[in-house]
């Protein structure tokens, strides 16, 4: 603040020093301005007295002395120097030197004026005096004709003289102007930088967190409106700091109440926030502003890091870390550029899958062997039955065929689901699979008058799968197709783009309403309950279908509308992993 001060009060001194200055400057040069004007007029006045009577000598040439004598005593009277020059520029006479001694003046400024009517007063340095005069100079004409000039001249160190009195005089007056102002000035700054001082006080104190810090400045003027400005800034900032410190105190409480984990990552992967859950999945309490690969060392996170901070999506997954299973929901914030990572712990539940798929499967196969009794026995019974036992034991056998027929697709998607699944790749051409797919079909599509059209691209190249889970998805899906399609037929369309091979089957059935195209590849799940059980649906094919083109890393999706048929599309890679799935 002493800067300030000092800043001020220089400021102010140097601008009062600086007019000082000027007003002295000025005033000297405008009195001395002033003085020879005035002298000059008085000189040029003189001089038309002088000429009227020097005139006459001058006429008789012969009189040189006569014009000398008189002028030297004229000049020392009345303290001017008199010259009296010929048209020539040579003098005839001079009051301070010897004429016949001097240099001829015909080039001299003042003659050369008056030689041409100008009359002007110079000011200039006198060779033959050696020293600053000025010089006032008028023609002397006799009868219309010029025939001579008269010059008179007085040292300028008379009037530098007076001059120099009166600006003694005034820059006595500055200075004394000078030290009042100096107090003034001094008197003014602390006024000024008082309260600025008070502020830049209290300002640091609030910097520091101190929020009571007051600033009492009196007045009405602009710095005691801004003290009252700061004082209100203060109590505002208080309150929100209060505010602030609220919320945080319960966003924290917040987050160490959440069981599952939280993260938040920036850009750079560093962990920026996180709660006690988070810390104990990275088994460690010091994790801020570490990266997280430090921690959880799995490629698929970084992956999913990537993905998100490339795309800036939202994503949801399931991943095993540190042998426990966690569905992990992340959520790109746009205007921080980071991402909050959400750990649910679901062990508990994969145990319960786990076991409900073990409980499947081993239902499955205890149910295998005595429903392949019962229907043996059933068939026997039916060729020694007839009538109306015949029908029941026909009824008896339908569903048998349905409860077999669930228990093996309940089985393969046991299989499907089993971690490590291996499938066998080969490439195969996609018109042969089909080929042998369709044999299936033929008496199916004869007794419904169902066509079942195959348009593959003739540059589509080979397709690398495993031949016998791609002939159950075909399987699969064509099946569906006869069972809910009543006339028409079913197309097979096959091409390739950007590295995939992209399969259509297109049927004119009844079509799927949108309202069940998210649940339909859920086992069990079915559309239209009464008719599945007429064809004889398990509501397995779908979720088996979905599972294989999963294991392949490709994508299955369906466009369909109730009334107007269904399509499956089907995208599978090229080059695939050959590591265990």
């Amino acid at each position: 603040m002493k800067l300030v001060s000092s800043k001020v009060f220089i400021g102010y001194l140097f601008v009062i020093v600086l007019f000082a200055g000027l007003i002295v400057y000025i005033s000297y040069r405008t009195i001395r301005v002033h003085y020879i004007d005035t002298i000059s007029q008085n000189l040029q006045n003189l001089n038309a007295s002088i000429i009227d009577k020097v005139t006459p000598f001058i006429n008789d040439t012969t009189n040189n002395e006569q014009i000398e004598q008189y002028i030297t005593t004229l000049g020392n009277k009345i303290r001017t120097r008199i010259t009296i020059i010929n048209i020539d520029g040579n003098v005839l006479a001079d009051s301070k030197f010897d004429a016949t001694k001097m240099e001829n003046h015909r080039n001299r400024p003042e003659v050369i004026d008056a030689i041409n009517g100008a009359n002007k007063p110079e000011v200039r340095y006198s060779s033959t005096l050696h020293n600053e005069m000025l010089y006032v100079a008028s023609p002397i004409i006799i009868d219309g004709k010029m025939i001579a000039l008269s010059r008179v001249s007085v040292f300028l160190e008379d009037i530098d003289l007076l001059t120099n009195q009166l600006t003694n005089e005034i820059m006595q007056i500055a200075i004394i102007l000078i030290l009042i102002s100096f107090v003034i000035v001094i008197l003014f700054s602390r006024s000024i930088t008082n309260p600025i001082f008070q502020l830049s006080k209290a300002s640091r104190k609030v910097a520091l967190g101190d929020f009571n810090a007051k600033v009492n400045i009196k007045g009405k003027d602009e710095i005691s409106e801004l003290a009252q400005n700061f004082n209100n800034m203060t109590n505002k900032l208080k309150d929100l700091f209060e505010l602030v410190n609220s919320q945080k105190n319960e966003y924290r409480n917040l987050i160490s109440s959440i069981q599952e984990g939280l993260a938040v990552l920036n850009q750079d992967g560093l962990i920026i926030h996180s709660n006690s859950a988070f810390k104990d999945i990275c088994g460690s309490q010091n994790i801020i502003d570490v990266k997280f690969d430090k921690y959880i060392d799995k490629k698929e996170f970084a992956d999913l890091f990537n993905n998100i901070s490339s795309n800036k999506d939202n994503i949801s997954t399931e991943m095993e870390i540190n042998d426990i299973h966690y569905l992990i929901s992340a959520n790109y914030i746009d205007k921080k550029n980071e991402i909050v990572f959400l750990f649910h712990n679901i062990n508990e539940r994969k145990k319960l899958e786990q076991i409900k798929k073990d409980f499947v499967v081993n239902v499955s196969h205890e149910l295998r062997t005595p429903l392949t009794a019962i229907k043996g026995f059933i068939e026997t019974l039916e060729d020694e039955l007839d009538g109306i036992n015949q029908h029941y034991v026909g009824i008896i056998k339908k569903h048998t065929d349905r409860l077999i027929n669930i228990v093996q697709d309940l089985l393969i998607l046991s299989e499907l689901e089993v971690k490590n699944t291996h499938l066998l790749f080969s490439n195969i051409d996609l018109r042969i699979l089909l080929d042998n797919v369709i044999k299936i079909f033929e008496q199916k599509l004869m007794e419904k008058n169902l066509y079942l059209k195959i348009n593959i691209d003739e540059n589509l190249p080979m397709i690398n799968v495993d031949t016998f889970r791609f002939e159950q998805v075909f399987v699969n899906l064509i099946d569906n197709a006869i069972k809910y399609t009543d006339f028409g037929g079913i197309n097979i369309n096959a091409n390739s783009n950007d590295g995939k091979i992209n399969i259509y089957i297109t049927d004119t059935g009844l079509g799927i309403p949108k309202e069940h195209h998210s649940r339909i590849f859920e086992r069990f799940y079915l559309v239209d309950k009464s008719r599945s059980r007429k064809v004889g649906g398990t509501g397995l094919g779908l979720s088996i279908v979905k599972h294989i083109i999963l294991l392949h890393n490709g994508e299955i999706s369906i466009i369909s509308e109730k009334g107007k048929g269904t399509t499956f599309q089907i995208s599978i890679p090229l080059k695939q992993d050959r590591k265990v799935l």
